[in-house]
């Protein structure tokens, strides 16, 4: 698996709190807001800070949480492009 994604997916399941939610639980195009993993708007802002510190990268505007937040594989791809890669 990819390694950005699977950070990412330590981190959702690590981080945010969702009681029993694993790594492996997560699918990699399940949406991270409402029905997908039901993360909510003060989890967007908790993410953002931990793409910046995790990762280097800054989401800085709603819009660009939208776009980036759809997916673990969307967000991936979204930190490899800002990190050049």
């Amino acid at each position: 698996m990819d390694d950005t994604r699977e950070q990412i997916k330590r981190i959702i399941a690590g981080e945010m709190n969702i009681e029993g939610l694993t790594p492996e639980d997560i699918a990699d195009d399940a949406p991270l807001f409402g029905e997908g993993l039901g993360l909510d708007s003060l989890d967007a802002i908790e993410l953002v800070l931990l793409v910046k510190m995790r990762f280097g990268v800054e989401i800085r505007s709603a819009e660009e949480g939208r776009i980036a937040f759809r997916s673990v594989s969307v967000l991936a791809d979204y930190i490899r492009k800002r990190r050049g890669g």
